[in-house]
């Protein structure tokens, strides 16, 4: 069906906005760790403030809530997936520069695109296989430069890679027929809870500091609200294809905002690394067929 010209510009736009919110993540995720806050405590109040306002959203517009199986499944992703992939992604940010998180995370195409022709034991095609090997290059390049980040930086953001990529094959199947903002919604309440337990365990410790709290208040609301909320209703106006490619804005913004704000310094030869891995991911978005999983995935990634 085609759109009008205003109606992709609106989801382009959103797209825009959800990508640059995403990409500021790791940015204040770096403020919150110079304030102090423990990485637990970071994640517990990010899933609880931004769970509770999305609950909020949803019974003020009487969205029906997922139940049964479907709704086992989310928790699930939730509690398990998606936490343990901010985990990574966070403790990624505490030993490795953001430029260089934010480039790693983006092998998640890569891998979706290898673990779904795996799973469904089907042969790769000559583009996605080539776009894999590429990537592959790409991630040398990137990780093998005079980087910022440290081994354990790097393997941290590779597992969040990792995770996300069997979230989004996970997710394909427990949120069809649920909707977005539902499937979301429970997804970080999930989070929360689970989140809870750990704190339970460990001690919570709020953040001291305004600017501390306006780190954690920025990652809840804008960098999960804002960008979630941001990214379907562009999905909803371009489809997923574009959306996904489109998506690819996330780490240039957040390289461009930890320059600007971090003075991160990013090599030519770590430029050059992401550039390929971002072109990789852009074909495999933009040019899978029946058997890529990218293009149906849960409609964005749980960072």
């Amino acid at each position: 069906m085609r759109i009008s010209v205003h109606a992709r510009a609106v989801g382009v736009a959103c797209i825009a906005l959800s990508a640059v919110a995403f990409g500021a993540m790791a940015i204040f995720g770096k403020v919150a760790y110079a304030q102090g806050i423990p990485l637990d405590s970071l994640l517990f109040l990010r899933f609880a403030i931004a769970g509770a306002v999305m609950a909020g959203w949803m019974l003020i517009t009487r969205q029906a809530w997922p139940r049964g199986r479907s709704l086992a499944g989310l928790a699930v992703m939730g509690g398990v997936g998606y936490v343990g992939q901010s985990w990574c992604y966070f403790s990624a940010l505490s030993h490795a520069s953001a430029g260089l998180t934010a480039l790693l995370l983006y092998l998640f195409p890569v891998i979706v695109t290898v673990l779904h022709a795996v799973l469904a034991r089907r042969m790769l095609r000559p583009l996605r296989a080539a776009a894999v090997l590429v990537a592959l290059a790409g991630t040398t390049l990137t990780i093998g430069g005079n980087v910022e980040g440290q081994a354990l930086g790097v393997a941290f953001g590779i597992a969040a890679a990792l995770i996300y990529a069997l979230y989004i094959i996970v997710g394909e199947r427990v949120t069809a027929g649920i909707g977005a903002i539902p499937a979301a919604t429970v997804i970080m309440l999930a989070s929360a809870v689970s989140s809870a337990l750990i704190v339970l365990g460990r001690g919570f410790a709020a953040p001291v500091t305004p600017t501390g709290w306006v780190a954690v208040l920025a990652i809840a609301l804008v960098c999960t609200v804002v960008a979630i909320t941001a990214f379907f209703a562009g999905l909803s106006r371009l489809g997923a294809p574009d959306a996904s490619t489109l998506s690819t804005l996330e780490p240039l913004a957040t390289i461009v905002l930890a320059a600007v704000f971090l003075g991160e310094r990013i090599s030519f030869t770590q430029m050059l690394g992401g550039t390929i891995i971002l072109a990789a991911a852009i074909v495999l978005a933009r040019y899978g067929d029946d058997d890529t999983t990218v293009l149906r995935a849960p409609n964005r990634r749980p960072v």
